[in-house]
């Protein structure tokens, strides 16, 4: 499962893992927001109306589920395990909270977090997707740094600075030589909090 503040370009990396490694698969999460401009329902996302979601969710469907900006997401538990049956490597795109539930039960997944390389990059990276307004960048920020204050409950954390290196250590996570991008390596706690120092 991976992780990241919104912006710090965890969707990115992720695809251009999967186009390098063709027995790795996204699960597609279920969600009650709207789809955005270039998305498709059962590709980016499974999108369905709150009151069919909260069904879902009563029954105990999901793997993991968060309200996040208002709206639900999910992990469908059965479209994982269907995944897993036919002998795809699953990977989970999910906030900390869903993070945390996943672990619970299944304690044996390996998590992720991936660092944007400053605040101020997350910013424009945010201003530069061109959809949201100031108003919700702001709230987006202050979302990413409460997301931040988690990255030491995972296994490993990338930092997102330079795109090649960071898909390259994603990647040696996922082979499992992840030496390079352990949380407990020299100098990332400092790195962490002079994050969320700025906030």
């Amino acid at each position: 499962m991976v992780s990241a503040p919104s912006g710090a370009g965890k969707t990115t990396l992720l695809r251009a893992l999967i186009a390098r490694r063709p027995n790795l698969v996204f699960s597609v999460s279920w969600t009650t927001r709207a789809p955005r401009t270039g998305e498709h329902d059962g590709r980016d996302y499974h999108f369905v109306k709150a009151e069919r979601f909260e069904a879902m969710r009563a029954a105990g469907e999901f793997l993991e589920s968060a309200t996040v900006f208002g709206h639900g997401y999910g992990t469908r538990a059965a479209d994982v395990e269907e995944l897993r049956t036919a002998g795809r490597d699953v990977v989970l795109e999910i906030d900390w909270q869903g993070a945390r539930s996943v672990r619970r039960k299944e304690p044996e997944a390996v998590s992720v977090f991936i660092l944007p390389p400053s605040r101020d990059i997350l910013r424009e990276r945010l201003a530069d997707r061109g959809t949201d307004s100031e108003a919700v960048i702001s709230r987006r920020m202050a979302a990413a740094a409460n997301e931040i204050r988690h990255w030491n409950e995972y296994d490993y954390v990338v930092v997102n600075l330079d795109f090649a290196r960071a898909l390259q250590e994603l990647e040696a996570v996922f082979e499992g030589r992840g030496e390079n991008a352990d949380r407990e390596r020299a100098g990332l706690a400092d790195f962490a909090a002079t994050l969320l120092a700025a906030s």
